[in-house]
């Protein structure tokens, strides 16, 4: 597949899954079959964000194929969109134990597989059991679906009223962070300020995989938005590049996360633009020999 053709499909895809709609599960259940494991992976995604709002049982069959995806990521991602769909996915839970069990897994699907299926066991306990979970938000007692579909996407517990409230207040954040990304690199990534620019092209040049402003679980409860992160390394670069009190103290909070999980991190500042090149081979050095 062009490499274009298929970035374009990746875009489209994610947005299906922020539809809030129903309507986009025939489109979606194509692009699991794409010959294209970026595809797949980010359609079955898509569905899992959906849950609640597609028909269950129709989602558990069209994704349990994909847990015996040749592609491992494929695997990863289904298993993680399973879990949103609690009681209704409790027919993959032997799938899942075998995957578990298998030697030659991969140890991230393996921990994605193990932390799915604990979210449907629990669904399930709560379901046979009567078990209550109240909403961290509102307080009111949860169903076993609505406790899936919020722990898999927040790690928190919210009643379907509240979890469409976060999500939407998130997806308005995350909508404003990107149209603030204007300025391109050169692998055609947009990024938002040219310290950050800078940064990428060094990385590209240097052969370095990177991934730019994603969400990463480094604690229980709790994600953050590195400006950079390594995959091949385990690396988190961070450009602090303003000024302001909020911005500071939010600095703060991030650093003290990152030194309290034992994280690699890369601290740059606006100062060191000029002189890019010596620092990121400096700091670099400590963690990986550069050719």
């Amino acid at each position: 597949m062009n490499i274009s053709n298929e970035r374009k499909l990746a875009s489209y895809i994610k947005k299906l899954g922020e539809s809030a709609s129903s309507d986009v599960f025939q489109e979606l259940s194509g692009f699991c079959r794409s010959e294209s494991p970026l595809l797949r992976r980010l359609a079955a995604s898509a569905i899992g964000k959906l849950a609640g709002i597609v028909d269950s049982t129709a989602s558990v069959d069209l994704l349990r194929p994909l847990l015996s995806d040749t592609h491992p990521q494929v695997r990863q991602y289904s298993a993680k969109a399973l879990s949103a769909f609690g009681v209704a996915a409790a027919c993959v839970l032997e799938d899942m134990r075998d995957i578990y069990k298998n030697p030659d897994e991969k140890d991230y699907v393996k921990r994605s597989i193990a932390a799915s299926g604990k979210l449907i066991n629990e669904a399930v306990e709560i379901a046979e059991q009567k078990k209550e979970h109240k909403c961290s938000r509102c307080s009111v007692i949860v169903s076993s679906d609505e406790y899936a579909r919020s722990k898999k996407t927040f790690q928190r517990i919210y009643c379907d009223k509240c979890f469409d409230e976060v999500y939407l207040k998130r997806r308005n954040f995350d909508t404003n962070v990107e149209l603030n990304k204007k300025i391109r690199a050169n692998d055609g990534n947009f990024v938002q300020s040219l310290g950050e620019q800078k940064i990428a092209d060094w990385l590209t040049n240097h052969n370095i995989l990177y991934r730019y402003d994603q969400r990463y679980r480094i604690i229980s409860n709790f994600a953050v938005r590195p400006d950079f992160y390594l995959p091949e390394f385990d690396i988190y670069i961070e450009y602090w590049g303003m000024d302001t009190p909020d911005y500071k103290i939010g600095m703060l909070k991030k650093l003290k996360l990152y030194q309290q999980e034992g994280k690699k991190l890369l601290s740059l500042y606006p100062k060191d633009k000029n002189n890019l090149d010596s620092i990121m081979k400096q700091k670099l050095s400590k963690y990986i020999r550069l050719s």
